[in-house]
């Protein structure tokens, strides 16, 4: 039974599988993407992800602890310079998996992973305005006050009920005026 062993092994020995995770990560950090397999991708997560947390706090400590990870001196300055820049006001959840489908040899699945604020389709919606939690469901009694183009405030009815009545009267008070 598996209790309590939560590392994927990868079927490769220690040396081999922290070699091949330095390098996938450095890659990752430099490229943007990579494409891999589901498995290794799942690893790879816990393996960066708390190297881009460190990479928050730009220290000399941080980056020797970052090196000694990636092993790679122009990973570490990229990682440091721009994508802690880019998730500086992220909690966690650095990475995304896609999956791509299988492979044509042995029929391993295959994904793509990514971080997450270098993908312009996903990002591009973003730059719209941020949204705003809720804290109350009460705001006011009947309307909130809104400010227009012209700087001038106007009162917004919220029931929209009253509003179609109102309409309903103006359009046949219309129609009674064509008619006659």
């Amino acid at each position: 039974m598996r209790h309590r062993n939560k590392l994927n092994h990868l079927g490769r020995k220690s040396s081999h599988r922290k070699a091949m995770l330095s390098n996938m990560a450095a890659s990752l950090i430099l490229h943007k993407r990579i494409h891999t397999t589901i498995a290794k991708a799942k690893a790879l997560r816990t393996y960066v992800e708390p190297l881009i947390t460190k990479s928050k706090d730009d220290t000399t400590h941080s980056r020797r602890i970052v090196f000694s990870y990636l092993k790679d001196k122009f990973a570490v300055s990229e990682l440091f310079r721009e994508v802690a820049k880019k998730v500086g006001d992220r909690p966690g959840g650095y990475t995304r998996i896609l999956k791509t489908g299988s492979r044509l040899g042995d029929n391993a699945e295959m994904c793509l992973m990514e971080l997450v604020d270098y993908n312009e389709t996903y990002v591009g919606d973003s730059t719209k305005a941020k949204k705003t939690t809720r804290r109350s469901r009460r705001s006011g009694s009947k309307g909130e006050t809104v400010k227009t183009v012209d700087n001038t405030e106007e009162k917004v009815v919220k029931n929209q009920a009253q509003n179609k009545k109102q309409n309903k009267v103006e359009e046949n008070n219309s129609d009674n005026n064509v008619t006659e």
